[in-house]
Parts: structure tokens; sequence; C-alpha cells
């Protein structure tokens, strides 16, 4: 039998106003349903229905990952500096990195990952190729110190995490484990509830060759998604951008007078064309110091990797360092540039005839500038951000744009960390090799706010069953009679013999404040007792995600238990029967 939950007892602490701070729909809703509670900037609490919420995403997670071979374990969160040094990420991970010294001046981090820990443990442990492949993960909390902490559970600084680990003989048991992985991700989402899209990525400070992301698609994602109906999809920061520029119409080389014209849409305006005519510069710098000009189509924008992988360690001028190089911001061209200056130019400019661009001096531009006739470039690259309309780099149809939450990453790190930490194993030929390793993650806590953000309405949130609190919440609107409390307690109770989870709201509260918190909560289910329904024999069921109501016999009602009783999945039958509600199935 499964335990009742009675809200007279529950420690679910509700909010009438909305927090000033929550910008977001999850965020909203979580603080004011009583799910979460924040304990400093980026530190939340997870109160008893949050923490439900997030035992349930767990063990959908541990399911996924037990049914692939993957074995759970724990490793610290506090973790050795000299093992972070010896992968060279102690300096290179940035200030997100917590550091501190213990009592005896040892060098510690929060670990905002660990395959440094993990990469060390399996070095002692794994010896032979007869022990591949191997895939160790677990869920545990991680700290990054997020210079701006925002969004509730979507960019806290402590979070939930579920970081998994694969230690292969060679790079094809590694595409086997990657793909393995991947497919695992897509049935979580798909058991979460949630509308997603698989994604190609940058690796970033985790590092490898291969990664792919997964995202919540959502309004309030931070992240920018290009897709096509032919299947691909990618992150706009790495999606290989084609883009449609178009020529202004002139070859002969025109200085134009362009008083006040500082911008882009200024340009395009004054000389009477699109801004997919016009070419847009952005002056920078490479590591040594080396002035770099960048022209890319005036309406896309310069991607900030795709830039740092061109020019590494580029960085932007201030506006007294182009005005020391001689470079008039607003009026920049590749035409007459100061000798030094290399030119690096978006690849989609190639093709394009005569360019509508600055002729480096304040108030003057230049029209159909010709590359081999009035400048050279020095290199051509990808180097816009993709957005809508843009070329799909798979099909050539154009792209569409979505915003989504990233809820999961899988990577292909090769021998990144096993290499410079001297993680090797005997082979099949008697020689030491390098591990190839995966890493995979699941933001365990970032899901259960991209769950609300996908499933709420103006009255509350709207949980799946899979990850709901409860599943059924059972209604009195009268409590301490010698009629619909009883129903309600017995209805109840043949619930939880069922092994269903309900809660039920034994308060005596106002019907109106039952109504409006069991909506708020997110009860997928709604069974509602009255004194004129026990009177006819009928309780009222809604549904919370449809919002759709209807009335149930009490003969109906039994009907539902004893066919729910018999059934494999008797949550399910139930469920399906009663208030038609979708449960994701599991494997």
């Amino acid at each position: 039998m499964t335990q009742i939950t009675r809200m007279s007892t529950l420690y679910a602490p509700t909010l009438k106003e909305v927090p000033t701070e929550a910008a977001l729909a999850s965020h909203r809703l979580l603080l004011r349903a009583g799910f979460i509670r924040k304990s400093a900037t980026g530190l939340y609490s997870y109160l008893p229905l949050g923490w439900r919420v997030i035992r349930k995403i767990e063990q959908i997670v541990r399911e996924e990952m037990d049914a692939i071979g993957a074995q759970e374990m724990m490793m610290p969160i506090l973790q050795p500096a000299e093992l972070w040094h010896e992968s060279n990420r102690w300096d290179d991970y940035g200030p997100e990195l917590m550091r501190m010294d213990d009592r005896h001046g040892a060098g510690l981090c929060l670990g905002p990952t660990h395959e440094e820990l993990i990469a060390d443990l399996v070095r002692n442990e794994l010896k032979s190729y007869k022990q591949l492949p191997t895939t160790l993960y677990q869920m545990q909390s991680k700290f990054r110190d997020e210079i701006r902490p925002r969004f509730g559970l979507m960019r806290s600084r402590e979070f939930i995490m579920k970081d998994a680990y694969s230690f292969n003989v060679d790079e094809e048991s590694l595409h086997e484990s990657y793909a393995q992985m991947s497919k695992a991700y897509g049935r979580i989402c798909d058991r979460l509830g949630l509308r997603w899209r698989a994604v190609d990525a940058d690796s970033g400070q985790i590092g490898g060759s291969t990664t792919c992301e997964y995202h919540a698609l959502a309004d309030a994602g931070e992240a920018e998604l290009v897709s096509c109906s032919c299947g691909f999809a990618s992150n706009t920061e790495v999606a290989e951008c084609i883009p449609h520029p178009t020529s202004q119409g002139e070859t002969e080389l025109r200085r134009i007078e362009t008083p006040g014209v500082a911008t882009i849409a200024d340009l395009a305006a004054f000389v009477g064309v699109p801004e997919s005519s016009t070419v847009k510069a952005l002056v920078g710098k490479d590591a040594e110091g080396t002035p770099v000009a960048v022209f890319i189509p005036g309406d896309h924008e310069l991607g900030e990797i795709k830039i740092e992988r061109a020019v590494p360690g580029f960085e932007f001028m201030t506006d007294e360092e182009m005005e020391d190089a001689g470079l008039p911001k607003g009026s920049i061209g590749p035409v007459g540039l100061p000798e030094g200056v290399r030119i690096l130019a978006d690849r989609s400019l190639e093709v394009i005839d005569g360019w509508l661009v600055g002729a480096n001096e304040h108030g003057f531009h230049y029209a159909g500038a010709l590359r081999g006739r009035d400048f050279e470039v020095d290199e051509f690259a990808d180097l816009c951000t993709a957005k809508a309309g843009d070329a799909c780099p798979e099909c050539g149809n154009a792209l569409e744009v979505n915003r989504g939450i990233e809820v999961g990453q899988v990577f292909e790190l090769g021998d990144k960390y096993s290499r410079t930490m001297g993680a090797t194993f005997l082979g099949k030929d008697g020689k030491e090799h390098y591990f190839q390793m995966g890493c995979y993650g699941v933001g365990i806590s970032r899901c259960m706010a991209a769950v609300v953000e996908q499933h709420n309405d103006e009255y509350g949130i709207q949980w799946p069953a899979s990850v709901a609190p409860a599943h059924v919440c059972v209604l009195p609107l009268v409590v301490g009679d010698d009629a619909v409390q009883p129903v309600a307690e017995r209805i109840a109770a043949q619930l939880a013999d069922l092994g269903v989870e309900v809660v039920i709201d034994d308060r005596k509260e106002r019907p109106g404040v039952k109504f409006a918190e069991a909506d708020l909560m997110g009860w997928p289910l709604q069974l509602i007792v009255g004194k004129r329904g026990v009177a006819d024999e009928e309780i009222e069921v809604k549904n919370r995600q449809s919002g759709e109501k209807t009335t149930v016999s009490f003969s109906a009602f039994r009907e539902a238990l004893t066919f729910a009783s018999k059934a494999k999945s008797r949550l399910t039958a139930f469920l399906d029967s009663i208030g038609n509600v979708a449960v994701p199935s599991a494997r």
C-alpha cells in the first residue's frame, strides 16, 4: 500500500504573491507552489514536493543508465587541486571553479564536473583491455560559481547533475558507447514528458571532438537553435552558416559621402539596399596583439566560438586602441587599411562582387569595392552565427530558429584527460594505451525547471504523471462531516492500495482555496468529492493537463479500480481509464 499524503501535515508553504526576482514561469511557480526556496543567490533548498520530483527524475535517469550497463557510484564533491593541475584545467577553467585550502594548506575545489577525479580513480584500478568498456555514473550536487546566477534552477550555482564516464579501448568502442548513451538520453527526455531536440554543439570547457546537446524546446531557453525539416539541428553558435549575401550591384569603386552614417542599418537605408547587400566590419586583435579586421554580411552577427577558432585569443579592440591603430569606428573597410592589419572574411563573401563597405574615414563609404583589384583577403572562414532563413548545410532548405533549455550533453573526449593524466591500460598487443573516454551529463534539477516551463498555464503547474509529486489529489469539499469525508477517505485508501500516489486535501479550507492550490501544485488528476456528488453517488474528475472535467459514478470508479488491479501497470491503467492521463512509458 502506498502511503497517503495529507495536505493538513504536508510541508508545502505556498505564496500568493509572485516573487519579484522570478522572471521565468518555472522559477515563479516552483516558488509559489512550495517546491523550492531560495537560500542565497543561486542556491536553493528543495522542499518535500520538489524533492519528490527530483527523486522521480533521478529514478528515470537511473533506470535508463542501468539498462545500458552503466554502474552507479559516488565521488566526493571536494576534489584535490593537484588533479586539476595535472589536466591543465586549474587555471583554464576560470573563476567559476570554487577554489579553497584546507587547514593543512592543501588546495581543493568544489567539483563543477568530475573528469579529473574519475580518470585518477580508474588509472589505479582498470589495468587491462579485458575490463573494458566500462561506464560509471553518479548523481550528485555540483558547484559552479556563476558570475550572474539567474532564472532559478535554470542557472544556479549549486545544482544536481547525473554525470557518467565511459572508458573504451579504441575510437570504435567509444563511438558505440556514445551512440548507446545518446539513445538513452532521448528516452529520458521522452519519459520526462519533454518536447526536445538533439543538436550539434560546442564542447566548451569539457573538451573533446564530438558533442551533442539535448534541449527542451521553450521560449525561455537561453540557447538559440536552428533546425531543418530534413532532420538537421544545431546550436546557432556552432552551426555551419550559409547566409545569402547579395551584391549591391556595382563593381566600379565609388567613394560615397555618408554623413552621420555609423551603423549597418543607417548605411542600408542611406544607399537604399537591404542589409544583406552591405558588409559589416569588426576589429580585434589576436593573442600576439596583431590587429584583425573581420568582415561579415551586414545582416548577420559574428559567432563568438567561430572567431575564437579562427583567431585563437581574439579580443575586440577598445575605441582607444582602434583610434591609436588608425581605424575609425563605424567606417572601417578593406580598402586602404593600415599596414599590418590582417583581413579575415566570412566565406559567403568570397562569391560577392562589389562590397559596400566603410572607406576608413568618418562620413565616407565605398561602393563596388572589388577583391583582387582594390583589396585582398588573407583568409576566408565560417564566421557568422546562423539564423532563420539561412540555408541548411545538409539539404539547402531554409533553417528555422527555436530556443531551448539544455538538459543534457554527451561528449566524446578521446584521450584528452587520459593522456594528460597518464591513465593507461594494457592492450591485446601487450602495450600500454590511453583510455578513450566519453563524458555524459544530465542536469537533474534543471530538468525539473524545464518540465515546468513546458507544462504550465495561468493557474499553475501541469505535471506529467511520470514526474508528478503525486498522481491523484482527492478533494473533499467538506471536512469533518459524516458523508463527504468518509467517502473521500475511502477513495484515497483504495487508490493507495492500488499503488497510486495519492494526496488528500483534508484541510478545513474553502473549496476555492483547495481548487486553486491543487491547480498551482499541478496534481495530474483531481477527484472532487462534494455533498451533491455523494448524494448522487458521483465523483467529479479533473484532468490537470487538459482542464477537462467529467463526472464518474461510484460504480464506474469501482470498475476502474478492478480493471487496474489486474493490469500489468496499475497506475497507467487507472489513470487512462478514469482520467485519460497519459503516462510516458518506462522501459
